[in-house]
């Protein structure tokens, strides 16, 4: 089954306020309009890949909203925008359901395939997380939790709540693809706390069950 469009909407994340490594770490990987700590953002992520080029047309010429990321892969397609203004995220986020016909219960609900609490990592296994992230470095002797999630977008949402409610570091983050990945380090008590922020996030959100889209 596939809605009127033929797409699936796989993610749609709504952020209130980038959390200053969040946006920090978007704007090192973006190839787009870089955004800044305290703006609101959406993720919205669907299939096929190329119909988010017309998701981004209809998003930007409708509102004062600017693209930081469109990724464009076979199977899947991300789009993350980002403003000043919650209501014109809001807006353009709307914008794009309604051209979808449907609303935000019409996305995939998210569902953690892994969730792991690392502590005390060996220097040597520091080493090869460094290698790979694009923001903080963790350092031997501390602890690393690790989220995988689909569909991916939601990782977005995992990490910036994870922020909000802990002094963590984000080491890694990727929003798209099959499967979102987070990896945070910091001290065990912190690194549990933002685990369980971000997991809560994830299971409070609305969304249909399986993989058949809703029609």
């Amino acid at each position: 089954m596939q809605n009127a469009r033929g797409v699936d909407l796989r993610s749609f994340v709504f952020l209130d306020r980038m959390q200053p490594q969040f946006a920090s770490f978007v704007a090192t990987v973006a190839r787009g309009y870089l955004p800044v700590a305290g703006q609101a953002a959406l993720y919205v992520e669907i299939a096929p890949g190329i119909a988010i080029n017309r998701i981004t047309d209809l998003a930007l010429k409708g509102n004062d909203v600017k693209p930081g990321m469109q990724i464009v892969e076979r199977a899947f397609g991300l789009l993350e925008l980002h403003s000043e203004s919650q209501s014109e995220i809001r807006q353009s986020g709307q914008r794009i359901l309604d051209f979808l016909g449907t609303d935000e219960a019409g996305r995939r609900k998210p569902r953690v395939h892994s969730s792991e609490i690392i502590t005390r990592v060996d220097d040597h296994q520091t080493m090869l997380i460094n290698r790979e992230r694009h923001g903080m470095m963790l350092l031997g002797g501390e602890t690393l939790y690790i989220l995988e999630v689909e569909p991916a977008g939601y990782a977005a949402l995992a990490a910036n709540e994870a922020e909000k409610a802990s002094p963590v570091k984000l080491l890694e983050m990727r929003a798209f693809g099959a499967f979102g990945r987070v990896y945070l380090g910091g001290g065990e008590a912190e690194i549990e706390q933002a685990a369980r922020a971000a997991e809560r996030a994830l299971s409070s959100l609305s969304g249909r069950e399986g993989g058949e889209p809703r029609g």
